[in-house]
């Protein structure tokens, strides 16, 4: 048998409170995709840091084409072969694509020569890319691929790719395997990290799946089901969503023309937005990253403010409340973006609780913060929502992306809203988690709570949604029940296909 590209023996790493990685061993060869799963909090963060120089493992060794690796730094991972796309894009949204890809090189040659180089690689690899343009005019799809092309002009060994998917659309998502496939053909090796388990099937040769921090299986995953890679992650049955029917009652919320500008310099501003959210309903709304969606939970939140007669709750003018007023009235919210506007990084999770929850959970007293009750709420999602974590007093950037995405969604639900509006709540999150947080969502519909989900991922949508409406550059199509959607009908309304009508057969 010919020798890995790259091995990893024994790879350990521990933190205060909890080993992220213990004894972890395997290998990826040349040509290979190679999965890496496992629940959030299971370690994968860490060992991708490990490989690309971000962490220093506490024992262990790698090797890469036969010859010991020990990246300082991701300088020096780079120089040696190993390049990364991470899941939160590194970009500059003022500065157009070359300027983008010049700052993350070493030596960048002249923007001139640069941009016909990204020019070649983007025709060669099928990512289509205009050099000149300014990322902030990018789709998220196009905004990936400017981090790909930046990693391929590195001539990568190794290419490691976090939740690549997470906001590309089907035909990105197609584009993207015909890129990595080419990749793979060439001998490039790819270590693929993806909740996405259908996706691992369709794309990777192997899988290796961690489970708090230990190697715990392998498998070929176009031999293994993805119920079963799942359950190999969990350690148990998955359970599937279940919906209790409940009565659809009053209306709460009515949206009417509302229209709002954008108040970043490259969003997308709300053109005429209609909408009923009744008790009990749960409301899915689905779109192309950049459509709207951030500004629509800006609007519905109160971070947005609109003029009277655009957004009523019970029959009373809310367009001009801010948050915490919103809030008191039972309207809560979860944005996308977790770290630095669901969350303060450097704040513990208790504080953290405290910043939403401090009214509807009456957590101050004279003006003071309860700790001791907040620090019992903080504690209560924790167990309630399975965060992996040492405890309440730790902070926020302390949390894998999934367990922070768990914690911040349990605590809007904890709060018991008569209205919740979340924005991509299962993002990044493993498939035990994320039938668990769709669960709960379903679970406040039916004790007579509204529910918005705003999400990307249209098999969340039709799982759990009874109403189905699409964003496209700022307008929302007319709300038609989920159920009995087809993917062409769905697409038409993804598409910008506000007005027609779909027609059903009996």
């Amino acid at each position: 048998m010919t020798e890995p590209l790259m091995k990893l023996d024994g790879l350990t790493k521990a933190y205060p409170g909890v080993v992220a990685n213990s004894d972890v061993s395997f290998n990826i060869a040349a040509g290979e995709v190679h999965a890496l799963l496992g629940e959030n909090g299971a370690g994968k963060s860490t060992l991708v840091k490990t490989i690309y120089g971000l962490v220093k493992p506490d024992s262990g060794t790698m090797t890469l084409d036969g010859v010991p690796f020990s990246p300082a730094e991701p300088r020096a991972a780079r120089a040696a072969g190993i390049a990364m796309v991470f899941q939160h894009f590194s970009l500059f949204e003022a500065l157009d694509v070359a300027e983008n890809v010049a700052l993350g090189m070493e030596n960048p040659p002249p923007m001139r020569d640069l941009a016909q180089r990204i020019t070649d690689v983007s025709k060669t690899y099928g990512l289509p890319l205009d050099p000149t343009r300014i990322v902030g005019d990018l789709s998220a799809g196009e905004r990936q691929r400017v981090e790909i092309i930046r990693c391929l002009l590195q001539d990568p060994k190794v290419l490691i790719m976090d939740e690549p998917t997470s906001v590309l659309t089907p035909q990105e998502v197609d584009v993207l395997f015909e890129t990595l496939r080419k990749l793979k053909s060439e001998g490039t090796a790819i270590l693929y990290i993806s909740h996405k388990l259908e996706e691992i099937r369709a794309l990777c040769d192997h899988a290796t799946v961690l489970r708090l921090g230990h190697v715990v299986g392998t498998c070929i995953p176009r031999e293994t089901s993805a119920r079963e890679m799942a359950e190999l992650m969990v350690g148990g049955t998955l359970h599937v969503p279940n919906r209790e029917a409940g009565a659809v009652g009053e209306t709460l919320m009515k949206i009417k023309g509302l229209s709002a500008l954008s108040p970043a310099e490259f969003g997308t501003s709300l053109k005429d937005v209609t909408l009923d959210i009744r008790a009990g309903d749960v409301i899915g709304i689905g779109g192309v990253a950049g459509n709207g969606q951030d500004e629509l939970l800006g609007v519905l939140s109160g971070e947005i403010r609109v003029g009277p007669g655009q957004i009523s709750f019970l029959g009373q003018d809310i367009g001009h409340l801010p948050p915490d007023a919103r809030r008191t009235l039972g309207i809560c919210a979860a944005p996308e973006e977790r770290m630095g506007h669901a969350a303060a990084p450097d704040m513990s999770l208790t504080e953290n609780a405290a910043l939403t929850a401090r009214k509807r959970k009456g957590l101050t007293k004279n003006g003071f913060i309860d700790w001791g009750k907040t620090r019992a709420f903080a504690e209560e999602v924790i167990e309630r929502f399975d965060v992996r974590t040492p405890g309440p007093g730790n902070a926020a950037r302390s949390l894998s992306g999934g367990n922070l995405q768990k914690f911040v969604i349990g605590r809007e639900i904890l709060q018991d809203p008569q209205i919740l509006i979340v924005n991509q709540p299962t993002w990044g999150v493993d498939a035990s988690a994320a039938a668990a947080i769709r669960q709960a969502l379903l679970d406040l519909a039916a004790n007579g709570a509204g529910v918005i989900v705003i999400s990307q991922d249209l098999d969340e949508l039709m799982e759990i949604s009874d109403l189905f409406a699409a964003l496209n550059e700022g307008r929302l199509s007319k709300p038609r029940p989920a159920q009995g959607l087809t993917v062409d009908e769905i697409g038409l309304m993804l598409g910008g296909a506000h007005d027609m009508e779909v027609a059903h057969v009996d």
